[in-house]
């Protein structure tokens, strides 16, 4: 064999080596985005209750398939107990929980419905709830469980030449309702304005029962704006901030960041004091969600496997590089109640 020969077959050698490696680590990144893993077995609402725990909507394919489960929030990935109660979106707070879902039919109903929790291990009630006049996206909960939010798609605004636009409105939970924010009055970068097109989606409640962050877009640009519900008035405060969600000691937003196409999104934070964010490029997949927040350092959202109707509920820390994981399998809307 000449030496020629020798080192092309060497060269071989190392290239089928190469692509072997990275065939296995792109295999192994595949396995850990999409994630295997499997719902453990089920316990009881009762057992759950008893502590801390994640309220979520169940997406195994089975018979429970987008009903609302819990896990226990020192074991996430253990044993569930999954409800009778079917939502498209799910959250919960204090002892109130929020269901958005779909009545199908002939003509398809969306519901809105608010449940109450008397006691850990008691049945839930239905206390109040609201007709949707479209598809369930997103709902949030204040944190003393007084208020609820929902957010739909709809169409046939005359702005829209294709597509969904939004409808947001804030409720007391068994009580009055503040209406559709768009009637309220928007200042965007100091001047009061009333496009057509506006759109308001995600809202996060602050304690005090009165002041809330919601996402505004109007002319092709997206705001943050913090809103006052006494005053009927969205004021915005910051730009490129979609889905807000308020961190448990009041300081920092976690929102989805898009890209300039505006087809992906990426986790991220925003220090409301001085206006820093950090954009969480740890997690490389597009996150298209409402963020929720585990602890004061650490975000939970849902994220679909590739090809597959089933999503998990991944967490990721709040710093810059952090690895995502699976904290929730098969599952989705998280909501943490302690």
């Amino acid at each position: 064999m000449t030496r020629r020969s020798t080192l092309f077959g060497a060269l071989v050698v190392l290239v089928t080596a190469a692509m072997t490696a990275y065939a296995l680590s792109a295999i192994a990144e595949d396995d850990r985005r999409t994630s295997r893993a499997t719902a453990a077995e089920t316990t009881s609402l009762a057992q759950i209750e008893k502590g801390p725990r994640i309220l979520f909507r169940h997406t195994g394919t089975d018979a429970d398939y987008g009903h609302v489960g819990a896990v226990a929030l020192d074991d996430p990935g253990g044993a569930r107990a999954v409800t009778d109660l079917s939502c498209d979106r799910v959250y919960a707070q204090a002892r109130s929980i929020s269901c958005l879902a779909t009545e199908r039919g002939v003509v398809s109903r969306y519901r809105a419905t608010d449940l109450a929790i008397s006691e850990p291990g008691e049945a839930w009630q239905e206390v109040g709830g609201a007709d949707l006049p479209g598809m369930p996206s997103r709902t949030r909960i204040s944190p003393d469980g007084r208020l609820v939010s929902s957010t739909v798609f709809v169409n046939g605004d005359s702005y829209m030449v294709s597509g969904f636009s939004t409808r947001t409105v804030i409720r007391r939970i068994d009580g009055k309702s503040y209406g559709d924010l768009e009637k309220f009055t928007l200042v965007i970068d100091g001047r009061r304005v009333a496009p057509v097109d506006r759109n308001i989606w995600g809202i996060t409640f602050a304690e005090d029962d009165r002041t809330f962050y919601a996402t505004v877009a109007t002319g092709g640009r997206t705001h943050l704006a913090r809103g006052d519900l006494e005053a009927r008035r969205l004021t915005t405060i910051a730009d490129r901030v979609e889905c807000p969600s308020l961190s448990p000691d009041g300081t920092r937003i976690a929102f989805k960041e898009a890209d300039e196409d505006g087809t992906r999104w990426t986790p991220a934070v925003l220090d409301l004091a001085t206006g820093r964010r950090t954009v969480l490029a740890g997690e490389t997949h597009s996150v298209d969600d409402q963020i929720e927040w585990l602890d004061d350092d650490t975000v939970l959202y849902g994220l679909a496997r590739d090809g597959e109707a089933v999503s998990d509920v991944w967490a990721l820390d709040t710093s810059a590089s952090a690895t995502p994981r699976v904290l929730v399998p098969e599952a989705s809307s998280p909501a943490v109640l302690r």
